[in-house]
Parts: C-alpha cells; structure tokens; sequence
C-alpha cells in the first residue's frame, strides 16, 4: 500500500532553520562586527543567541532581542554569556506557555503578585464603562486596564501587544468580582533612542558595509546573498520606513516572506488572508471602533494567495479605496491612516509557466485578480529569486536589536526622500502618475534604508532608481496582460546628459517569448486597440526537436566499466513527450541516490519548453528510522528545486516494492535492473570531469528493457 506524504520536515516560511539548536561558542569575529560593536555598542547582538536562548517558547524574536538587548548587548563573551543565562531565567519564570497557564495562576495566587510575559489585547466593556484585558497564553479574561495605559499605548485594543506585565491576585465573595488584577504593563519596545547619532554613526560605513550590517540585523548571513539578493530583502523593510507603501510578494514556499512581518518588529501585524474582515481592518460600524489600519504602521496578509479562497467584495472595494487614497469611509465620516499593505503567497507553478498560461498574478483570489486592485500596488518582489531558507544563511555576526532598528523606521515615516534622484536623473514622460508614485515610494523606502544621512553617490542613487522602477514595472507589465485597453509604458529614465536607460525585469530578459503576449479578448486577432503589433497570445513552441526515428523496444544489457552511457540517451528518449512520471526505486536515500534523482530531473526539465510543467511521482521505501530526517531533508530539497524548473515533484512511500520500474504518461514502460543506480562511486572531486557528465563515467553491470504498453 502507497502513501503519499508532505516532505515539509520544518513549518514554512516561519521556520528558524532546518538545525537544531545552536551552540552559544563565540564565532569568529570579522572587521565588520568589531566595527559593528565600536559604533553601535549597545544597541547590537550576536543574532545566533535568539536560537541559543529560544528554546520552545513562542515567542516573537523581537520580544527575545528586547532581552537580550538589556542582559547581552556586548562583544565582551563573559558578558554575553552572563546575559544568556539572564535571559533563559527570565524566559523560564516569567514567559507563559499554555500547558503551564494553571501553574502560572497558582504562583500568582500563592505569591499574591507575578510577573509575566505575554501577549495582551484589551478590550472595551461599554456596560461597565471599562478597559479589560485578555492575556493570550495565560488565559485570563476581564482583567481591569486603567484608561491612562490605553491613551498611553493604544495598540492594545487592536490585535494584541507582547508585554511585561505584574498581575496581583485578590480573590473576592463576589463571583462577578475577576480577582485579578494588572499591576503594570510595560509593552516590549524601545521608549526611545538618538536618530541623530543613528545618522551620524551611518557616515563611518561604507555603503556595502551598511548592507551588510542591515542583512546581519534581519538575521542573515550577507557572504551567502548577492547584490540583488541584499536588496529585495531590504525592500521588505520599506513598509516599516514609508506610509501607505502597497507591496506584494509572491513566490514558492519556504523563502521566508512572511519572517519579517511576525518577528521583526512590533509595529508589524501578521494576520491571515482568509482571517480578516471590515471591521476588524478599517471600522467597525457598529460601534465607531478603529481596525488594524488605525493603530500599526503595517498590516500584512500571509497565505494570500488562491484562486479559490472566498473573498468579501465589500472588503476589496475598500481596499481599493484605501490603497489609493489612504482613507476609508464611517458612516458618513472620512477617516484616513498611515498603515502600509503587505501581501505575501505562494506559486504553485515556476515563471515561464505562468508567463505563458496566464500572468505573474494568477494565483491571487478572483477578486483581487482586478487591473484596479493592482494598480494600487507600488511593488512586486519576484519571491521566485530568493533562496529557500537554510540553516546555513543565517548571520552569526551581529546586528542591530530588533527593537531599535524598528524605531529607526518607525521615526523615518515622517521624512521623504522620494525626490533625492532628480539632481541627477529624470524619469520618462509617459510613465503614469501611479507609475511614478510607485517609484517614488520605493526610492524614498530604500533611500532611507541605506542612507538615512541622505548622502549617496550618483551611481547609488542609480542602482536604487533601476530598482523601484523595475519593481513597478514588473505590476504594471502584468496588468497590461490583464486588461487589454490599457497602454503600454516606456519604463526608463534620463541621466544628466539626456541619454535614455531601459529598464526591463530580470524575468523580461529571460523569458522574451512570454513576457511580452497579452491577453486576447473574444473580438480580437492577434492585434491591439492601438494599432500595434502584438505577439500571439499563446508564443510558438521553441526549439521543437525534430521527429524521431522509432524507439527500440526489447531489453538491452550494459557491461561493467561501459562509458558513454547516460539518462539523456538511455533513459529520454522513452520519456520525452510525457507530462506525468512514475518512477519506483525502493533505495533513494543515501546522497549519491538523491543526487541521480536530481540529475534525471535535470535531464527532464532541459528537455521540456521551459512553460510546460511536469508531474514526476517517487515510489520509494523509508530509509532505518535513525536516518530518516536526513531522507526527508533531502527529498524535501529535491522537491523545491525541482519546482523551480516546472516539475512537481511529490514521493510515494510503499514498503512492499522491490522492483525498478519508470513508467510514462507518454505510453512507455521503462524496467530498470538497478534502478537509477547504475554509476560506479567516482573520486568524489568536485573536479572529477565525470561529475560534470554522466557519459564520462564508468557504469556497473545493468540491464534495462523498454516496453510500449498497449493502446499507446
């Protein structure tokens, strides 16, 4: 009996890594982390000790960098070490988890006052005319809130604050008397802190050294990030930095999109796409209440994406609004706020697939795959380019305290930098003013990111202005798919000597033949409402391989130390065609196994129009139960990269195989002797000319037999 399984071994995008936990030895510090230490004593930490002190709480990483950034905030290791120990012990008497609520209310009860970390919303009794707290993992309700710590921390109302909180207990003969009682509240965040020494501190580093210190304080290993890389995680920051700043990313699981919207700051708010309604994002009509938009600087959507998921037309069409102008309507009064949008999801297929079938926004709910929805939105980050997040990207270097650097943004809000380029470039004249204010956005979020001191040299204002506008062109490209009758825009900018710079997407560059087809309506031919010529809706197939001479059937037997022998001949030819694949190999465990999967897949998708998708089935055996976490790694790796190329790849466990078998959609049958294991063990060189092709390499003795099933 065959049981498919989900070969997800950690939770997605929330996953701290793939390793257990860390070891708190000091790694070796670089230059840049005695520099780090020299200007920003204080307000920095090792990032790896949030692992080191996490254990099984819960618990947001800015609330563990809050503690960490009282008892461990130095580059001194006795100190360090010391301040580890401060915060485990906190952590251990004071952070509630659930499956000890009880015993907490007893130390309360039998101590008459605790202290406790946890997460607490208020809410509003009109009845009696009070403020009541509900503290989430404790489990307290009805807790009596003075209206001074409302008016002082108001984000208590709406969605709930990690907190420090001293609760006394006075039980009372009164059944509707709550004994508890909230003796102080202290919300975990920074009170305040110097922008004027942050701007000034700035100028001692250099640009690249100020990226890296901001992929450092995110909690990444900047050596193991591009340019590129460094930047698009940077934008996710912009909605801390910019009001009313519209930004979307989509991209397959696993590569931390929603990170930074539940753990980097808390003036974030995550919630769930299908979670949310009008009265709990903008008012609540029937009692005048504010929603999320009123009290945080960002609402983020996680699992955003589906096509299926059910939607609330009332709620898109004040989105809508909202989005575009930053006010949304009570009754008859006009309300406006500063908080940034954030959509997150994930792609169930790879670009060129998406490009030819339908568009970068086809998994977003029908409602929202709207030209009018997306216009509102300033950028798309290409969640297919970043990495699948792994143990190894994270920074053991240091990097700023979370609660710090998310004040540094919060206090930017105020501040615009959007016209900073203008001195030295101009954009086109036909980009739209939604178009430009998309860009301007960006430009003034990632100017303030990477210089808030306001200086920056010509060709880094160049780099950030190439970069906002391929961001907005890459929604308004996609938009023009969508809806025929809008026009196409010239996306580029003009230097100081009027000589004219392009920009394109990186997927534009990579995939002409898709990128530039719009969608046909009903009524049209081929060519547009503007005269101009357009390429057919669905692009000829490429590089279409000539017709083959018919295929050998029968059995074929290979000597011991063959060359010449590879999965592109033996194994491609019966396969070619096929758009679902079974393969059953009861040994695909150990990594030299793994490693022919992927090479075969590799052969698959080179063979394929890189739109065109392919289903590929594993049937395999468990590996000893002692190894099967290093299995599933594996094939859960394989499976993600194999994604990225168009092949959906997904594993069967069945004990009671033995045979090797390829079976294709295509009509063949493949019998394989030995599986996908017919390579001898080479030198294991990464310079061995074997382990670049597989016909250099000597095989073992195997015999393999092809059969055309009937009917095929």
């Amino acid at each position: 009996m065959t049981e498919q399984t989900d070969l997800a071994v950690a939770d997605d995008d929330h996953s701290d890594g793939l390793t257990g936990g860390p070891s708190t030895a000091p790694p070796e510090k670089s230059a840049l982390d005695q520099k780090i230490n020299d200007v920003f004593g204080g307000a920095v930490v090792r990032k790896d000790l949030v692992k080191a002190v996490k254990g099984n709480a819960i618990v947001p990483s800015f609330v563990l960098e809050y503690l960490l950034g009282q008892y461990a905030a130095s580059d001194d290791e006795a100190t360090i070490q010391s301040g580890i120990e401060s915060v485990r012990t906190i952590l251990a008497d004071h952070y509630v988890h659930r499956n000890q609520a009880e015993l907490v209310k007893s130390h309360i009860r039998e101590k008459g006052r605790y202290r406790v970390i946890d997460k607490v919303q208020v809410q509003l009794n009109e009845k009696d005319d009070t403020y009541e707290a509900e503290f989430a993992n404790l489990g307290i309700k009805q807790v009596i809130v003075a209206p001074a710590i409302i008016k002082a921390h108001p984000k208590l109302l709406v969605g709930g604050v990690w907190c420090i909180c001293d609760i006394e207990y006075q039980h009372s003969d009164n059944a509707r008397v709550v004994p508890w009682i909230l003796g102080s509240i202290k919300p975990i965040q920074l009170s305040n802190f110097d922008f004027d020494g942050y701007v000034a501190s700035r100028r001692k580093f250099t640009t690249d050294e100020w990226i890296d210190l901001l992929i450092q304080s995110i909690g990444f290993n900047p050596e193991l990030f591009g340019r590129r890389a460094k930047l698009i995680q940077l934008v996710r920051l912009i909605p801390f930095v910019e009001r009313n700043y519209n930004l979307v990313e989509l991209g397959p699981k696993g590569t931390g999109k929603s990170h930074i919207f539940s753990e980097f700051s808390p003036h974030g708010m995550l919630i769930s796409g299908g979670e949310i309604t009008v009265a709990k994002l903008f008012v609540n009509n029937s009692n005048g209440r504010l929603g999320l938009v009123g009290y945080w600087d960002v609402v983020a959507f996680d699992e955003f994406a589906g096509k299926k998921k059910r939607t609330d037309k009332a709620l898109v069409d004040i989105m809508k609004n909202y989005m575009a102008n930053k006010s949304f309507s009570r009754g008859v009064e006009t309300l406006g706020a500063e908080a940034s949008m954030v959509f997150v999801g994930n792609t169930s297929h790879n670009v060129p697939y998406m490009l030819k079938h339908s568009d970068l926004f086809d998994e977003l709910p029908e409602s929202y795959h709207d030209s009018a929805y997306l216009d509102r939105l300033h950028f798309y980050i290409p969640g297919w380019e970043v990495d699948t997040i792994r143990g190894e990207m994270f920074s053991e270097g240091y990097g700023f305290v979370v609660d710090y650097i998310a004040e540094v943004l919060k206090s930017m809000r105020d501040s615009d930098f959007s016209d900073r380029y203008q001195q030295h470039f101009t954009l086109g004249s036909d980009i739209s003013t939604r178009d430009r204010d998309g860009i301007h956005k960006t430009f003034s979020g990632l100017m303030k990111i990477l210089h808030p001191h306001g200086e920056a040299t010509t060709d880094e204002v160049e780099e950030i202005l190439r970069f906002a506008v391929e961001g907005r062109k890459r929604v308004k490209d996609q938009i023009l798919r969508i809806d025929s009758t809008m026009a196409d825009v010239k996306f580029g900018y003009l230097n100081k000597d009027d000589e004219w710079r392009s920009v394109t997407t990186l997927e534009e560059d990579e995939y002409p033949d898709y990128y530039h087809q719009r969608q046909r309506t009903d009524d049209e031919s081929g060519g547009s409402s503007d005269g101009e010529e357009r390429m057919p809706a669905v692009a000829p197939i490429i590089n279409e391989p000539p017709k083959p001479e018919p295929l050998f059937e029968g059995h074929r037997e290979f000597q011991e130390h063959q060359r010449g022998v590879s999965y592109e001949n033996l194994l491609l030819p019966y396969l070619r065609g096929a758009t679902d694949i079974t393969i059953v190999d009861p040994y695909i465990r150990a990594p030299h196994q793994g490693r022919n999967l992927v090479d075969l897949l590799a052969v698959l998708a080179s063979a394929k129009d890189p739109a065109d998708e392919i289903a590929v089935m594993l049937v395999t055996k468990e590996d000893k139960p002692e190894y099967q976490q290093q299995q599933l790694l594996m094939l859960k790796t394989i499976q993600d990269g194999a994604a990225s190329v168009g092949i959906k790849f997904n594993v069967q466990w069945d004990e009671s195989i033995h045979d090797r078998s390829i079976r294709a959609d295509n009509g063949w049958k493949i019998l394989l002797g030995r599986g996908l294991d017919i390579f001898q063990k080479g030198s294991g060189s990464q310079f061995d000319i074997g382990s670049r092709r597989q016909e250099f390499r000597q095989v073992v003795a195997f015999g393999v037999t092809y059969i055309r099933e009937p009917g095929s």
